[in-house]
């Protein structure tokens, strides 16, 4: 349910949004509503057009009174042919279309919209379509038409669909990517600043220090999609309202966490997720293919929209399974059940086939997958689950550290034969974040993924600045003594993932930070949202409760048997925690 508000803001801006395009291979059809009662208007443009196809939205408007479930009907009149739908049941037959509800969108309210999006192919003249009906009624009115551009250069890059929506009657052949993506979608133009997060920023002491910056919008569950109000951590604005005012905002990017597989976070109870491990359906109809028409529709063809996809998943079905110490079972659920992967894959092909969006699958972190056992086969599984969505073109890239604490450099410690076996190394080849995802790189693309790969790492809580922080190396006592001393991270493990004591806010999200091959560092995690609750809390979200938050916890195979780390009083996972971004902003590093 989305407030009032935020419906009118929306219309508003979605005029505006369409209008500032300017692309050259849009077409509008702008339909009045034909009676009070049973009004409709529906808008028809076409994102961008190649040699042989082109990729369509449709944005209909409810203008009377509410719908329970809707049927669209138009034609064609130059012989395209839709080859795949998403948002909506796609059938034709000669010239004549038809795109009925799929079964969680029926329900439009008076001022409400619906947008399914479809790729058809062409020949020769592309004309839109100057008529629609809906429900049998006519959305009568003047027509006004800007014809699309050929693009007859263009060949675009296609791959098969995992698991295609449209209905039978429709073949669903490939997937098209059209046009050339950016080779980074973090450089030239600014982030979206996110005004539910900046709100609450500079509610708290010193926070318009840090409030510009671009964050990451998190997409938890299903209802964060059209936004949930009484949400305990998602606020009241959805997909549709933050990529309408990041156009307002003249952002050139926009990020996005795609964060709902079924049985999610296998290992952690705080972010466990709302579908059950064999909901993969659900999934896919109702998580996947409505974000995917969002992120498909014309008016934010202007952005680059980047995803980070699914994080803490495929590397729990490294590390978390039986025959290692920290076996977790539902993480062999599934990994039998194989739905982490299907639900990545289904995701990297939606919404890789739309041309202005860019995917970067988390990869965990130094202090997860560092060690020989765990490196290879992570990159392993990932590479396999990419080349399951068809094509190793649906993902752009990696990302690294997310929602975690690892140094971005530990400047006064090598790793060598003398360092790793100290307690705090306990033999990993790496200790610190640009090491690892530049080698994690290296070993994606030798197990075949593309070579211009890029890198992210979430600097968001990494920084470790304030008083605790060593000027230099200690070179003196037991090899323990000296790493302990030596070392940025203050944690008291590296398992520690919580909501960490002394943590500070680390490098600002900046596009090409130097390091070879990264792209960015970026705040997926936004300074000042919890990672779980200290206690069980009660909540709609679906957010569980993990002892690893706990500040009284004396910890488990995952943290080698240590204090959690954790500070007290701490809200549900993604809810805001005003006490954890003063203490982020007091060790921030470079200091604010």
């Amino acid at each position: 349910m989305r407030l009032v508000s935020s419906r009118t803001r929306r219309q508003r801006l979605a005029v505006a949004a369409v209008a500032a395009l300017g692309l050259g291979g849009l077409s509008v059809v702008q339909a009045l509503p034909a009676s009070a009662a049973t009004g409709c208007s529906v808008t028809y443009a076409v994102a961008s057009q190649w040699s042989s196809g082109f990729q369509g939205g449709l944005t209909i408007r409810n203008v009377g009174d509410p719908w329970t479930s809707w049927t669209l009907q138009f034609s064609f009149a130059d012989g395209q042919r839709v080859t795949q739908g998403w948002n909506g049941r796609f059938t034709q037959s000669g010239s004549a279309v038809t795109v009925s509800n799929e079964s969680w969108n029926g329900g439009v309210a008076t001022g409400g919209t619906v947008v399914p999006g479809f790729i058809a192919n062409w020949s020769g003249t592309n004309t839109a379509p100057t008529s629609f009906s809906v429900n049998g009624v006519a959305c009568n009115g003047p027509v006004v038409t800007t014809p699309p551009t050929s693009s007859p250069t263009v060949s675009p890059t296609v791959s098969p669909t995992v698991s295609p929506t449209v209905s039978p009657t429709v073949s669903p052949t490939t997937s098209p990517r059209p046009g050339t993506k950016a080779d980074n979608p973090y450089a030239g133009g600014r982030g979206y600043n996110n005004p539910e997060w900046k709100a609450k920023v500079e509610a708290v002491a010193g926070g318009s220090r840090i409030s510009s910056n671009p964050t990451a919008v998190w997409i938890d569950r299903i209802a964060a999609i059209e936004g949930s109000p009484n949400s305990q951590s998602n606020g009241p604005w959805g997909v549709e309202d933050h990529l309408l005012e990041a156009v307002r905002q003249g952002a050139s990017y926009i990020q996005f966490v795609i964060y709902n597989l079924p049985g999610r976070d296998c290992s952690a109870l705080a972010s466990n997720g709302e579908l059950g491990p064999t909901e993969i359906n659900r999934y896919k109809t109702e998580y996947i293919d409505p974000i995917a028409a969002y992120q498909a529709d014309p008016r934010f063809a202007s952005l680059r929209i980047i995803n980070i996809v699914e994080i803490d998943s495929l590397p729990n079905l490294i590390t978390n399974v039986t025959g290692r110490p920290s076996v977790k079972p539902m993480c062999d659920t599934m990994k039998a059940n194989g739905n982490y992967q299907t639900g990545i894959a289904y995701a990297l092909q939606k919404l890789g086939a739309i041309g202005n969006v860019y995917n970067y699958i988390d990869t965990a972190h130094h202090g997860w997958v560092g060690w020989d056992d765990n490196f290879r086969p992570t990159a392993q599984l990932i590479a396999d689950t990419v080349r399951l969505s068809g094509s190793v073109n649906n993902v752009h890239g990696f990302i690294s550290n997310t929602s975690n604490y690892s140094a971005l450099l530990e400047p006064y410690i090598t790793v060598n034969d003398q360092t790793r076996p100290s307690k705090w190394i306990d033999w990993n080849r790496y200790n610190d974040e640009t090491s690892f995802v530049q080698a994690f790189r290296r070993e994606l693309i030798t197990q075949g993924m593309p070579s211009d790969i890029g890198m992210l790492i979430d600097t968001s809580r990494n920084g470790w600045g304030g008083s605790a922080r060593p000027t230099g190396p200690v070179t003196t006592g037991t090899i323990d003594e000296q790493v302990n001393g030596s070392r940025i991270d203050r944690r008291i493990h590296k398992g520690n993932w919580c909501n960490q004591s002394g943590a500070g806010i680390g490098e600002r999200p900046r596009a090409n930070p130097g390091p070879a091959g990264i792209d960015a560092y970026v705040w997926v995690k936004p300074p000042g949202e919890s990672d779980g609750s200290s206690r069980l809390i009660d909540n709609p979200d679906g957010k569980g409760f993990d002892r690893m938050c706990d500040p009284t916890y004396e910890g488990n195979d995952l943290n080698g048997h240590n204090m959690s780390g954790a500070l007290g009083d701490a809200p549900i996972a993604g809810a805001f925690f005003p006490a954890q971004l003063t203490q982020l902003m007091q060790n921030a590093y470079p200091p604010l």
